[in-house]
Parts: C-alpha cells; structure tokens; sequence
C-alpha cells in the first residue's frame, strides 16, 4: 500500500492576512489553505492582476474573497459608490460568496450587497445608498440598477470575474464588457475559471494587465478523490437503472443531473412517487423556491436533488456523497462541473453516469478532455446493451442515429429534421406527379390567326341589356300574378310611365314647387343630358348636373328689345 501523502505545512497565517481575517478564517475551521489559495493570495494581497486556473472544489472563491477583505479593511465607502465588485454567473454562486464574506468577515467592519434577480429591488437600493465595500451581482440585475441611477462604479478599485467559462456559455460576456467599460482604468482585475477554453484566454488578455497566471492542476481534469463510473442502458431502463443504483449505493446526499428543465420535473415526480425524498432546481423555479430548495437539500431534509447545469457551478455542499448523470451532458467541460461537486476539500466521492447507445460519442469525448476512460459498470437485472449497437452507434454520421443526442454537425443544428421532412415531401410530390409528355405531344401545329379567334357573338337589342331595375319594395310586394298595389295610391292619379329623357325634361320643365314635392326633398341639382354609354338604364349619380342662375338675378337682367317695348306699353 502506497504511503499516504504528508498534509501540507503551509498555514493561512503564512500568507501575509491580517489578524481579524485569520480569526474569521480560523473560526471557519480551516487551518491549511489549498494549493490555489497558497499561490493566490500573497500575490492578490500585491495588487496584481490574477488569472487563475484550477479544478473545481479546490477552493477558488477563498482566494480572492480572503485578499479582498484585507484590501478594502482601511477605508470606508460611499453612497452609491461600491469599492469592489464580484460578477457571477447564477444567482446560487453569488449568494455562495456572500456567505463567504460573511463567515470570514465576521471580526472585521465590512459590509456586502447582494444584486440579484428574483429579489426585491428596493430593498437593494436601501442597501446601496447606505454605502457597500463589496457589491456581489449578476450581470443583468447590475445593470438595470446602473441604468437606474441607482449604482455607479467610478470607485470601484477591484474586479473579480468568477466562473468566466460558464459567463461565455451563458451568453454574459457583452454584459461583462459593458461593466468593464464602466469601471476605471486603474484597478485590479482577477479571472478565476474552472476551464481556460481559448476564447476565455482572450477575453483575459482583453480585460487583464500583466496578469499573473496560476494553473494548479490541468484545465480540466478530475480529483482523484472521485470514483467514477458509467453504466449503458437502454432508453426504456434509464428510471429504473437509476432507481436500482440509488438503492445498492450508500447514498447520505447525491446530485442528479438532466440536461433539459423538463426532464428535471419529469424525474423529480417519478422519484417521488417511489418514494424517495427529492426536490428539483433549475432556472424556470421561483427564485424564492430555489432558494427554499437548497436549504432544505443543505439541511439534509431532503436526499435528493435533482437539477440542471444550473446548480453545476461552484455551489458547495459539504459532504455530497454522490452525483448521478441521468443524462451525459452535451459539452464535455460540463461533466468536469457537475462530478466536481463531490469530493471536494479532500472527502471521497461517487460519480456515476447512465449512458445510452446514442451518448457513446459524448462519453467518448468526455474521456478525451479529461485523459482517462470511464470505468464502465453494469446494473443486474437490465437488458444490456450489445457491442454491436455501441460499434454501430459509434459508426454513425455525427448526429446519433436518429434520436437527436450527440451534439449537432456544425452547420447543422436543430432544423435537420425539418429539412429531412422537406426532401421526403418532395420525393412523393415527385412520385405523385403525372409522366411527362414526349416532346413531340406538346408541338402545337400552327394555324392561321383567322382560325384561332373566333367572331364573338352578337350582342342582344338595346332594349334587353338595359333595362331600369325596380326598387326593392316593389319586388317585395310584387304577388306572383302580377304587381300589388300600394293602397295609399288608390287615390291618386297614375302617372304613365315614360323615357328617362323624357322625365328629365319633364322635371326640368315644372315649377320649382311641383319638383321639390316630387323628389321629396329641396337639394337635389338640376339633371343635365343623358351621359353617353348608358342608354335609358343612367344611374342618377352619374347624371351632369346643370347650374341654373338664381331668379333675382334673372330679373335683374334686361329683357330683349321686343320685351321691354311691350312692358313699357
């Protein structure tokens, strides 16, 4: 047997903090600092710029959080004016840290705001106007408070960017940039990440000035104090193999992992219903559920949890004996995240995965990122998967064979199937459609104009295509043997029924009083001639109205000579 490895003889009193900051420190129970902390510390307690780089559950968040309440220890704040900012991804990491500040600050006059979302807001500004030396937030909650009014960061002389990979896969870093656009040049700047991906060593050398870097272990690599395991079933089995390795495990507190919102409630009803005591947490609870959650999962009245990547990030529950995969996670750094919440601080760990014929480029590409291959382990009792279906899984076009679970080709996302349903609508749209005539069928012979337009027909008389429509009343009146008449008119003489033309020169010819009895009302214009085109059948509306000039200006005029002798006679 192997000797055990001597404990470190480095001691938080070594690293330069004060005596209140050891007192809290020593109270927490921590005698000894991680490798991290060891080589972090003394150079944050500088003033450098810091990237560092270390698995997950070594300790990050005491690194900068210890230097930074030594730092601002002599000074006080202002209003509105906080002297240092820490940027989280979820809401579960922020509220993590200011438990820090906290159960280390405990011997020291240092006050935090938490700006989260899901909180009330106002509540937040009271904080804020009272003066913070630490602001802990999320980016969006920051900066709508920002855009309030309600925060300003021309003071803020450190900048802490915690889990900066997981502020990239969360679509953060425009968030991120416009902070840092907000802070002044001269401060202090440290980068603390899990995973050092290309595109965040960018981002570093954009935010960061003469950093020091400290990597402490492989950007991505496993503890050794984790047991890991990972069990093919088939996709029918994947509830009850988990069920079956809950019960034959020691289980005290286990993490389960699904990759989707949707499966964490699925699996959270199924596990309750067989009765185990579990609870879910992803992004679409309350906030305050959340919360209430994972106090009760912390406070161990609850030995389950089931949850999204959400909960994957720095969250530290101390003791998880296990962390269960249901699902393999899309990103291979992902599962770095999620088994890293076991084992932490040196304890031993568990971290199985159940793993389909589908996932086996996933896991595939798991054991590629961390170096290692995954101890494959069987549960009894279960239709076992076959080395064929593995090798073919394997073989298959990027994309899985049809179910959709390995990650997409680039350039080819989720509107593959779509396309697929297209191209096969078209091959029956193309068998549906009738054979083509040969090329000679479709020649027209070519025939004289004369033959190909035919005379059209002639028109009917006059009389039958325009013929003056009759009211409706009268339609409606109108019996079957003839018209019915009206017995308000059986006193009054008939008129005969005459020509259009002729009843325009008619009105146009009777006294005024005689036409406004007639038509009924004093407005109407005088009808000009008949409108060509329209015959007998001329809509009133069309007719040309003709001014006529008024009778006193008509009597004014002088009358012809033959007239005025006879007047003057």
């Amino acid at each position: 047997m192997p000797d055990e490895p001597e404990a470190p003889h480095t001691v938080f009193a070594d690293l330069g903090l004060s005596e209140a900051l050891l007192r809290g420190v020593a109270d927490a129970g921590y005698i000894h600092p991680t490798p991290i902390q060891e080589q972090a510390i003394p150079v944050v307690l500088m003033g450098r710029d810091v990237m560092g780089c270390a698995q997950t559950g070594t300790g990050k968040t005491a690194s900068f959080v210890l230097p930074m309440m030594d730092i601002l220890a002599g000074s006080r704040a202002k209003a509105r004016m906080p002297r240092s900012l820490i940027l989280e991804p979820t809401r579960e990491l922020a509220l993590q840290v200011a438990e820090n500040f906290v159960k280390y600050g405990q011997h020291m006059k240092l006050n935090h705001a938490l700006l989260i979302g899901g909180e009330s807001m106002s509540d937040q500004r009271d904080v804020l106007d009272k003066g913070v030396d630490v602001l802990i937030a999320t980016p969006g909650r920051l900066l709508d408070l920002f855009d309030r009014g309600r925060v300003m960061l021309a003071d803020c002389k450190v900048l802490v960017i915690d889990e900066a990979d997981r502020m990239l896969d969360m679509g953060f870093i425009p968030d991120v940039e416009r902070i840092v656009s907000l802070l002044p040049p001269l401060r202090q700047t440290l980068f603390f990440s899990a995973t050092m991906a290309p595109e965040i060593r960018r981002l570093a050398d954009a935010f960061l000035q003469n950093p020091k870097t400290i990597t402490v272990s492989a950007p991505a690599s496993v503890a050794t104090t984790i047991t890991a395991g990972v069990a093919f079933v088939q996709p029918h089995d994947k509830r009850e193999a988990l069920r079956r390795l809950i019960r034959s495990q020691d289980v005290q507190n286990a993490l389960i992992f699904c990759n989707r919102k949707r499966d964490v409630d699925v699996l959270h009803k199924s596990l309750s219903k067989h009765g185990f005591a579990a609870g879910a947490l992803h992004g679409d609870l309350p906030q305050s559920v959340r919360f209430a959650t994972l106090e009760k999962f912390k406070n161990n009245e609850l030995q389950l949890l089931v949850c999204s990547d959400v909960a994957a990030r720095g969250i530290d529950i101390g003791g998880l004996s296990h962390v269960f995969n249901f699902d393999v996670p899309f990103r291979d750094e992902d599962y770095v995240h999620r088994i890293g919440r076991t084992g932490r601080a040196g304890r031993e760990g568990n971290a199985l995965t159940l793993a389909t014929a589908d996932d086996v480029k996933l896991v595939a590409a798991i054991e590629a990122l961390t170096g290692k291959p995954i101890p494959r382990i069987e549960i009894p009792g279960l239709d076992p998967v076959s080395a064929e279906e593995l090798a073919e899984a394997a073989s298959a076009p990027r994309g899985g064979r049809g179910r959709g679970r390995a990650a997409p080709a680039k350039g080819r996302g989720r509107d593959e199937p779509r396309e697929i349903a297209r191209r096969g609508n078209a091959r029956h749209r193309d068998e549906r459609r009738p054979e083509p005539r040969p090329a000679e069928a479709r020649l027209v012979e070519a025939r004289p104009v004369e033959e190909v337009v035919e005379a059209p027909a002639p028109l009917p008389p006059r009389e039958e295509r325009f013929q003056e429509p009759r009211r409706r009343d009268e339609r409606r009146d109108e019996p079957r043997g003839g018209r019915r008449q009206d017995p308000r008119e059986a006193g009054r003489p008939q008129r005969e029924s005459q020509p259009r033309d002729q009843q325009r020169d008619s009105y146009r010819d009777a006294p005024r009083d005689d036409r406004r009895r007639d038509r009924g009302d004093s407005r109407r214009d005088d009808l000009g001639p008949a409108v060509l085109g329209f015959g007998d059948a001329i809509p009133a509306f069309m007719l040309i109205p003709i001014p006529r000039p008024r009778r006193d200006a008509a009597e004014a005029q002088p009358a012809p000579d033959g007239d005025a002798g006879s007047e003057a006679a």
